[in-house]
């Protein structure tokens, strides 16, 4: 008997730490490294559900974000499209906030929950999404004005979503309309997707850094991740974030001040003051010692983030038995041979980013200086 009471208390201890430490993290969970001075956190601020023209309940976004290990995630329900009304009515705006709002799971895994909703018109004002509202009822206005006056005095962070969507130009090229140009001189409009879903416009980016716009990379999901991304090898575009804490405010903060840089897998775009530091900090530099008898330098490079980097040289010297142009798988190592032509004490490494861009048709080229063992 005592030997069954012993089994049974230690079942008991098994199970209570496996609870204590479950995770709901996939085999590919997204990971970037900090930046000086800030912490980088992992956003998809555009999603929806059945409470507008999703096809999955709420609480299946939680489980997602946690699957990729995302730091903060916003359900945009549309607040003028409700397609499932019939099936599903809610006369309250706020419904599916509220009730990923309510998870355990959420608290217990550190995720971030920021209240938004998506104001959606015909063009010329097209759509934008409100985060960090306090109350979406209140957005629903018969004029688009008024919705972003209410979105601005609830302090909200707004974004033009998919401006180049060509079912709203043809052309698939943002117009700036007198629409925007207000708003972004009200202070009504904060930000702007230059990647949504698996869209990248480069004219997107010309108009958030000639207007100031934090650049926003979203997924735009209605139906589930694993079909639309996780089952072809992709993960989804998201948001770097390079906040001071991890908070909502801190966050919030963060946008406003346009600390983001967005991501699709090995596409990163962005402001060069984050996007040089963020790749930078990316690439960690394990081994720099050269061949025996030799003036060719070998390092080991490691890519610590969840994008595959191209690279092209930049050095004036050339590699001994690779191209100049080479991939660093993301978690890959790689290993260059360097001709110095003589022994040095200390390398600066100089390499372009090719799948990366801080203005269109604009790839950083990034510096390590590398101390040789």
């Amino acid at each position: 008997m005592k030997k069954i009471t012993t089994f049974l208390f230690i079942l008991c201890c098994m199970a209570l730490a496996n609870a204590q430490s479950h995770s709901h993290t996939s085999a590919q969970p997204m990971s970037y490294p900090n930046i000086d001075g800030y912490v980088t956190l992992k956003a998809d601020l555009h999603q929806h559900t059945v409470f507008s023209d999703g096809n999955v309940w709420p609480t299946i976004r939680v489980l997602e974000a946690l699957r990729e290990n995302l730091d903060l995630i916003s359900l945009t329900e549309h607040l003028e499209y409700q397609p499932h009304s019939v099936d599903i009515p809610h006369p309250d705006r706020n419904r599916s906030y509220e009730l990923i709002k309510a998870m355990k799971e959420a608290e217990e895994h550190g995720l971030l929950i920021a209240h938004g909703s998506e104001i959606t018109r015909s063009e010329p004002v097209g759509h934008s999404n409100a985060i960090f509202i306090t109350d979406a009822n209140k957005l629903v206005k018969d004029k688009a004005e008024d919705a972003f006056a209410e979105a601005k005095k609830q302090n909200a962070f707004t974004f033009w979503n998919h401006p180049a969507w060509h079912a709203q130009s043809p052309q698939g090229v943002p117009v700036l309309s007198d629409f925007q140009k207000e708003r972004i001189k009200n202070g009504e409009l904060h930000g702007i997707e230059v990647i949504n879903s698996v869209d990248y416009a480069q004219e997107s980016l010309a108009l958030a850094l000639e207007h100031n716009l934090a650049v926003m990379g979203t997924s735009d999901i209605h139906g589930l991740i694993d079909w639309d991304y996780t089952e072809k090898g992709n993960h989804r575009p998201i948001t770097l974030i390079f906040a001071k804490e991890k908070n909502l405010a801190s966050v919030q903060e963060a946008l406003f001040a346009g600390r983001t840089v967005a991501v699709y897998n090995d596409l990163l775009v962005g402001r060069e003051e984050y996007l040089k530091p963020l790749l930078e900090a990316s690439i960690e530099v394990t081994k720099a010692t050269y061949l025996p008898k030799t003036q060719v330098l070998e390092i080991e490079l490691k890519n610590n983030s969840s994008s595959n980097l191209l690279f092209e040289n930049e050095m004036g010297y050339t590699f001994y038995d690779s191209s100049p142009v080479f991939e660093i798988a993301a978690g890959d190592t790689k290993k260059l041979l360097i001709k110095t032509l003589e022994i040095k004490d200390k390398l600066n490494l100089k390499l372009k980013a090719l799948g990366c861009f801080t203005a269109p048709k604009v790839q950083p080229v990034l510096e390590w200086e590398i101390q040789v063992e």
